[in-house]
């Protein structure tokens, strides 16, 4: 099947119309009629030989081959965005859709709120967040900036650190007051430790150092979690100690319903960054979502 000239602007067509869920509202921002706009679906349809989109009296959603489509279609109109800016070598308005991807609770009550005051300042990016545990590989092609704790091994991926962080153990007063504090990292072999199943780190494993001196601990519990946002709220109700990110707890250490425990040992770094493939380097969305970022998390601490 030969591809026509017009397939960048098929792809944006139905990427619009995918975005505004109607014919009417498709119609309305290309300031065309209803019909016109049902004409063009048809003849896309035509041309691939199969259905996009289920026709409803008020709505449309996506087939499978339109969910298709629509995926492949907006990752080549930003790779079209992102070779006209190399070739013409200015810096452009960031523009175009801008995939990011972060972990679940970081994500949540970190991220987002960032990208609200992003899209403001920057009206046409369109912005999907998509919160995982585990980054999604680089061959699938599904994000452009991925905000990640710690530095990636993969040298295909740019990696900019955006913020420092620590891991603190940390548990609740009313816990510490029933079991007893922790004074070495071998008590906490005798403790209730709430476990968090994340990446590649070593489950049921932490590491601690002091000086020179650095012991791997054995640590058991009744609870355990993909979701550090689950591990955080069991631990607050005194089911045991928790290691998370200073970000995710800092506001529970400062009013005390958290209390920091073995504060003399240090654990693996888990500093914030900003990841992206080499090929997205010099689009202006990622370039200025990251600069962003940046700049906001050097301005904000977690202190407590």
């Amino acid at each position: 099947m030969n591809t026509p000239l017009s397939a960048p602007s098929e792809m944006g067509f139905f990427s619009l119309l995918a975005r505004c869920g109607s014919f009417s509202a498709t119609a309305r921002e290309l300031n065309v009629t209803t019909p016109a706009v049902s004409k063009r679906l048809a003849q896309m349809e035509t041309r691939l030989g199969v259905q996009l989109v289920n026709r409803t009296t008020r709505r449309v959603s996506l087939t499978p081959e339109g969910e298709t489509y629509l995926q492949h279609a907006r990752r080549i109109l930003a790779e079209i965005d992102d070779m006209e800016q190399l070739v013409s070598r200015t810096l452009a308005t960031p523009q175009g859709l801008l995939r990011v991807n972060a972990t679940l609770g970081f994500g949540r009550s970190q991220i987002a709120p960032l990208i609200s005051d992003f899209v403001r300042q920057h009206p046409l990016v369109q912005v999907q967040l998509q919160l995982s545990v585990d980054p999604p590989p680089l061959a699938a092609d599904a994000f452009d900036v991925c905000i990640r704790f710690g530095e990636p091994p993969d040298a295909r991926v740019i990696a900019r650190r955006i913020a420092p962080n620590r891991r603190l153990l940390c548990a609740a007063p009313a816990y510490l007051e029933r079991r007893g504090t922790p004074k070495l990292p071998s008590d906490l072999a005798r403790h209730d430790c709430i476990g968090i199943r994340q990446g590649d780190d070593a489950y049921g494993q932490w590491r601690l150092t002091a000086g020179r001196k650095t012991e791997v601990v054995k640590v058991r519990g009744a609870l355990s979690t993909n979701d550090g946002e689950i591990a955080v709220n069991w631990a607050l109700d005194g089911h045991g100690i928790v290691m998370r990110a200073e970000w995710d707890v800092a506001r529970y250490l400062r009013s005390g319903r958290l209390v920091q425990v073995l504060a003399d040992h240090q654990t693996p770094p888990a500093d914030i960054y900003a990841i992206y493939p080499q090929r997205h380097q010099t689009a202006a969305r990622v370039r200025a979502f990251v600069d962003f970022l940046a700049e906001r998390f050097a301005t904000s601490s977690p202190g407590y």
